[in-house]
């Protein structure tokens, strides 16, 4: 009986182990061991991440919650790594039913982000060609807007156009805002002051520290994490719930 005592009382104390936020040079060792050491692909890593982004929004914004007749979400895309998860997100969106359309105005030449884009393409879902400066288009167009911008690799003093210019059309908008991994302008390490206001923040493998006083709905994507990359970065990641591939903290 005592030594049942002992387990779960030991089970108690690994729970209330402060879940980690990471800083800009943890979460690029995390990402570059995923792909050095276990071999994760990158095209693996963001096709998970935006799945479950995908997922995210489904549960943060079901179906039968919009307010719209129609379940319209406007996919705002970046250049780089978080723009490749906004086109993934957008494809799984489509598959669940909603409809999307994507907002790019910087096409990387990177082949995987080429493919990502195809695939988009293939499902016929629309490309805007410009995003309206006129704020209410966007609040009577969209549901929902997903800010795949600017991902953790962005320098927030040093955000050039397009992307400064969206960021200050994003700032007016009423329409609720979901960003991916770190919200677009902010900094990385610390909160933002200024920037936009998300109200759904998705954390991909494990939350940044500029999510410490995020006080909106904050998901984590990260059960995927190999257990020694969990340990050796001391996560404390929550457990998820049944199958689940992120949680909701």
């Amino acid at each position: 009986m005592d030594k049942m005592n002992h387990s779960s009382a030991e089970a108690e104390a690994e729970t209330i182990e402060p879940l980690r936020y990471l800083s800009k040079g943890e979460a690029a060792s995390i990402e570059t061991e995923l792909m050095r050491d276990y071999k994760f692909g990158q095209q693996q890593l963001i096709e998970i991440w935006g799945h479950a982004c995908a997922l995210a929004i489904t549960k943060a914004y079901p179906l039968n919650s919009l307010a719209k007749k129609q379940p319209t979400v406007l996919v705002i895309c970046g250049p780089d790594q978080n723009g490749s998860i906004g086109l993934v997100c957008a494809r799984h969106l489509r598959i669940f039913e909603y409809e999307p359309t994507i907002y790019h105005p910087k096409r990387s030449s990177h082949s995987l982000h080429q493919d990502f884009t195809v695939q988009c393409e293939k499902m016929d879902i629309p490309f805007l060609s410009y995003l309206p400066t006129e704020v209410q288009l966007i609040n009577d167009a969209y549901n929902l807007v997903i800010d795949a911008m600017l991902g953790p690799e962005a320098d927030p003093a040093n955000i050039k156009e397009p992307y400064s210019g969206i960021l200050v059309t994003l700032k007016q908008v009423k329409t609720p805002i979901a960003s991916v991994d770190v919200p677009s302008g902010w900094d990385v390490e610390e909160a933002s002051q200024d920037g936009i206001n998300p109200e759904v923040l998705i954390s991909l493998t494990a939350p940044k520290k500029c999510a410490m006083s995020f006080s909106g709905k904050h998901f984590l994507a990260g059960r995927f994490l190999p257990y020694d990359i969990q340990k050796k970065y001391e996560l404390n990641l929550p457990e998820y719930p049944g199958t689940d591939c992120l949680i909701e903290l």
